[in-house]
């Protein structure tokens, strides 16, 4: 990690607990944030049913809410859809945009995630934009062209914003599987992509936290903060007890 850059640990709880079991979850990590100090930062992605509790929940402390999705309009006929204003209103600083399940089950192209991204910085939501490859794609070699293609739907719209956003990086093939990406193989992308935000701007290379996700876990978090680029984690399975993540985040603290 880069000491300029403070690291970032956010959990994409998916779609699980949505209700009281999510309060208690929530509560414990707050608890788990007044042991870490200022040296890490905490975020917290629960569904969209139970964004308004927790809200209430972390309200005294400095866990951040996310949301996990959005539809890039303020308001309309959108039927089940969530709009960004009704996530500010929700108590909602963060949301996760453009992530792999997104892509893979509900079609997200690039071009709509860009749209995503610039439809977030509008609303005063900072985004956690997810880039990645699939198994086939790294075996066929295609990661950087992959991971390339899918940051540059996005990296002009983040050079026009001053915000420090975050981008993580998800190897398709490592979400879920327990599989992870060894620390070279996730240094070699971190790295490709701060060079490309650097083509932009030097500011915006330094200023953009950029984190991995793909299972990871207490035992191999601290070898992947070791990389140089790697500035935190988009943390999955392993944020719904509040004591893993919190491992997860001690590992992270400096």
């Amino acid at each position: 990690m880069n000491p300029s850059r403070r690291p970032l640990i956010a959990g994409n709880w998916k779609m699980y607990k949505g209700g009281r079991t999510g309060v208690e979850l929530a509560q414990g990590v707050v608890e788990i944030s007044r042991t870490l100090g200022s040296g890490v930062d905490l975020v917290i992605a629960p569904p969209f049913t139970v964004l308004a509790a927790i809200a209430s929940t972390i309200e005294d402390s400095s866990v951040k809410l996310a949301a996990q999705n959005f539809y890039p309009k303020n308001e309309g006929a959108f039927t089940g859809e969530i709009s960004p204003l009704m996530l500010k209103d929700c108590g909602c600083e963060w949301v996760i945009v453009g992530h792999s399940e997104r892509r893979q089950y509900f079609g997200e192209s690039d071009s709509f995630v860009g749209e995503k991204v610039a439809s977030a910085l509008a609303s005063d939501l900072i985004p956690i934009v997810c880039v990645g490859e699939t198994l086939d794609q790294r075996q066929a070699h295609e990661t950087l062209r992959v991971v390339q293609q899918q940051l540059h739907a996005f990296l002009d719209i983040l050079a026009r914003s001053p915000r420090a956003v975050a981008i993580a990086y998800e190897p398709v093939w490592a979400i879920g599987t327990g599989k992870v990406a060894g620390p070279g193989e996730a240094e070699e992308v971190h790295a490709a992509i701060r060079t490309w935000l650097a083509e932009k701007s030097d500011a915006l290379a330094v200023r953009t936290r950029i984190l991995y996700g793909g299972s990871v876990k207490p035992d191999n978090a601290a070898t992947l903060f070791a990389c140089p680029n790697v500035d935190g984690a988009l943390v999955g399975g392993a944020c719904l007890e509040a004591a893993s993540f919190g491992a997860i985040a001690k590992a992270a603290n400096h």
